[in-house]
């Protein structure tokens, strides 16, 4: 029985390393947002420098939802199909729809299939549970693909006007131009 418990302690030191003291929410923070960007974003644009050095226009909590699955299905609030990682759901009373957005914590994230996301998201659908300072983020299909953003879930974005679109949302291959 000693020798059980003398392994399982054992095994649970290794799994769980001691950490030397307290780390503050700050640092956590900082440390993940380092990691996020690094190696990640070289070349930004003037635009998307200004963006990142300004203030922000809203704050938002964000959500992320995901089509199929009992996720989202059909268009969104424009009649268009959302564009994965793209799209965002906003209560309209508070981002206006068409409004081209620039989300700070977005840029630099490696996407799963392997492009880097340069911050840019269309509002260009609403949402029944989307009331005030809150946005959804469209992640694709399934759940899984909700992982590369998993992080901002329920945290509060820094979020900036860059702009108005027309008609539906631009594609990948032409959403940042």
């Amino acid at each position: 029985m000693t020798a059980a418990a003398a392994a399982l302690a054992l095994i649970w030191a290794l799994a769980f390393p001691a950490v030397a003291g307290p780390v503050s929410y700050d640092s956590v923070v900082a440390s993940e947002t380092a990691a996020a960007a690094e190696g990640s974003v070289t070349d930004l644009s003037p635009e998307q420098l200004e963006l990142m050095a300004g203030d922000p226009d809203w704050r938002a909590s964000a959500r992320l939802y995901h089509a199929g699955g009992g996720g989202a299905t059909g268009n969104d609030s424009l009649g268009c199909r959302p564009i994965p990682m793209r799209t965002v759901a906003v209560d309209p009373r508070v981002i206006p729809r068409r409004t081209r957005l620039f989300i700070r914590e977005t840029v630099g994230l490696r996407l799963a299939d392997g492009t880097v996301h340069d911050g840019y998201w269309y509002a260009s659908d609403t949402g029944g549970a989307i009331k005030g300072a809150k946005v959804d983020l469209y992640t694709g299909h399934g759940r899984g693909s909700m992982q590369p953003i998993m992080r901002l879930n329920m945290r509060t974005l820094s979020i900036a006007e860059a702009g108005r679109f027309d008609g539906c949302p631009p594609a990948w291959d032409t959403a940042s131009n």
